[in-house]
């Protein structure tokens, strides 16, 4: 049984940042891809970033400049940096492990709040 653990969300001004964290218990973690999607009231949960096994990222072209994903898979952790948050930005972001396809991942975290003032 693999469980994503959270951490790092919270309430900022615009211009602020924040780095989010997410610590995955089990095996497997350096063989499987990991992403980051986010949920706002009312929208579809959407595609923020997603990280390969050999460390090579794809992002969402609204955060593309501002967010960088990492991972370090002697920790079993992926991060998500993000740097000069809007207000568009506030979202529940979730991790994910383990990509299956279309958008479905084998484990999700629980989800963290992120929440930006203007």
């Amino acid at each position: 049984q693999v469980q994503l653990v959270e951490s790092g969300g919270g309430l900022v001004q615009a211009g602020e940042s924040l780095r989010l964290s997410c610590a995955a218990s089990g095996s497997g973690f350096s063989d499987s891809s990991m992403g980051w999607y986010r949920q706002a009231p009312g929208k579809q949960r959407e595609m923020v970033a997603r990280i390969f096994r050999n460390g090579g990222a794809v992002y969402a072209d609204s955060v593309k400049g501002r967010f960088t994903i990492s991972r370090d898979n002697a920790k079993k952790t992926v991060y998500l940096q993000m740097n000069s948050l809007k207000p568009e930005d506030t979202a529940v972001y979730y991790c994910a492990l383990g990509y299956i396809l279309n958008g479905n991942w084998r484990y999700w975290g629980q989800g963290t709040q992120v929440t930006v003032s203007s």
